[in-house]
């Protein structure tokens, strides 16, 4: 599959055009450019979902935004299945073993919209396409919201609490 991460500036990027020792479009004005990068995260998708290890590949784009950021995710299925299928299966996650963690919205919502959401991910059920060539059944593109430091810090918050516990 191939995963695109539509993210956030960071603080490790320039607010003004500068030089940038790992590559030159890193050293270019954040708040005012969409910045195409590489990103370690399909690699990490590979260390967390094992079944998906060396089946994924990925790039970001930075974009000028301060929070909120989102996966592009392009895959094909091994099954034949549907949008509603995926939708059914991600909403029963959701409110099972992945609660908390996972969430999904079949609103109409924009990124403003996620910030200081406590999941890790938001499946957004509105924007997940299917390839329409006749007979195609198993090409699909999903995407996923998150804010990627409020998400993140509730996470590291579930480890303390679970190391406590233990």
């Amino acid at each position: 599959g191939l995963m695109t991460t539509i993210h956030s500036y960071t603080a490790t990027q320039k607010t003004v055009d500068g030089v940038s020792a790992k590559d030159w479009r890193g050293g270019r004005a954040a708040a005012c450019n969409i910045i195409p990068s590489s990103t370690g995260a399909a690699k990490a998708v590979g260390e967390v979902l094992p079944t998906t290890k060396g089946k994924l590949t990925g790039m970001a784009f930075r974009v000028p935004t301060p929070d909120v950021s989102v996966v592009d995710l392009t895959f094909t299925s091994e099954k034949d299945t549907s949008i509603e299928e995926i939708d059914s299966l991600l909403k029963k996650a959701t409110e099972t073993y992945m609660k908390g963690v996972l969430s999904y919205t079949d609103e109409e919502l924009v990124s403003a919209d996620f910030i200081h959401n406590m999941n890790s991910s938001i499946y957004d059920s509105k924007a997940t396409l299917q390839n329409n060539l006749k007979g195609e059944k198993r090409f699909f593109k999903i995407v996923s919201w998150y804010d990627n430091e409020w998400g993140y810090s509730n996470r590291v918050v579930d480890l303390l609490m679970y190391m406590i516990a233990a």
